[in-house]
């Protein structure tokens, strides 16, 4: 199982959207996933329709261990998507944490360890800081995708999530390594965001992902319907981006066999002109 958390202590930088998007495009593709929501505003949940009522069995219950991992995992309206929904209870386990002297980062990573067999893909939206459940997520993963927003601050305070990672992988978790840099939110219209995306490669080289997630209406009305975008508009750039995306992804340790949906890799997204938001595909 290939276990990945996709982190960024800023906000707003498309954690959420990639978490749930990349992994329903990996289920689309035959793969076994689930997507474990650590973020105590419960985005990830919210937007497949699968947020968990106050007490009800969540990530928190399991990691006070209250529940074990059968009765906390959920399945999703796509086949082969399944999910570890979160709530605002989730907000006061890092106080809870704080009070113990050993063994408070490796809860996630220790609640986890059955699932190694049962899927093929395990992903974590981290919240937006460097906290306990941030910390808890790096634990538990192997692998950490940042999602980079391509504005004029992309880069800043990225270091402190380079260190951070280290850290965890110097002292928790030997296997953490950061293996992907997703460059999102670019707006076709602007050459700022074509510069940002030159800069980002420049610091990051390989580890940038080919696919480019352009900025699309779609992809922000998908949540209020609890869909991901591929079954909100299978036409639209957002389902094209993270289709792509998905594959990349998978062509990383396997090799990728295009469903029958599949088009060719997007454009470049300086190669083609953004719709006006009235007429988005």
């Amino acid at each position: 199982m290939r276990s990945i958390a996709i982190s960024n202590q800023k906000g707003g930088v498309g954690k959420t959207t990639t978490t749930v998007n990349l992994g329903a495009c990996l289920a689309e593709n035959a793969r076994k996933v689930v997507l474990l929501d650590m973020d105590p505003q419960g985005n990830m949940s919210l937007h497949l329709d699968v947020e968990p009522a106050r007490g009800a069995p969540s990530i928190y219950t399991l990691m006070r261990g209250e529940d074990r991992m059968e009765e906390v995992i959920a399945e999703t309206a796509i086949s082969g998507l399944h999910v570890v929904a979160s709530n605002i209870d989730l907000a006061g386990i890092e106080v809870e944490l704080s009070r113990e002297d050993q063994g408070r980062e490796l809860r996630l990573a220790n609640a986890v360890s059955g699932l190694e067999e049962e899927f093929d893909y395990m992903i974590i939206d981290c919240p937006p800081s460097l906290g306990l459940l941030t910390i808890n997520a790096m634990c538990a993963v192997k692998e950490i995708f940042i999602p980079l927003q391509t504005e004029f601050f992309a880069l800043q305070g990225l270091g402190r999530l380079i260190r951070t990672a280290e850290l965890v992988g110097n002292n928790l978790n030997p296997n953490l390594e950061v293996t992907g840099i997703i460059a999102s939110m670019f707006d076709v219209r602007t050459s700022l965001a074509t510069e940002v995306l030159e800069e980002i490669k420049e610091h990051f080289g390989p580890l940038v992902f080919d696919t480019v997630v352009r900025n699309n209406v779609r992809l922000a009305e998908a949540p209020g319907y609890g869909l991901p975008i591929t079954s909100y508009d299978e036409s639209c750039y957002g389902t094209e981006d993270f289709r792509s995306l998905a594959r990349e992804v998978i062509e990383m340790t396997e090799e990728f066999e295009a469903p029958a949906h599949e088009s060719a890799t997007p454009p470049l997204p300086a190669e083609e002109e953004e719709p006006e938001l009235s007429q988005a595909r």
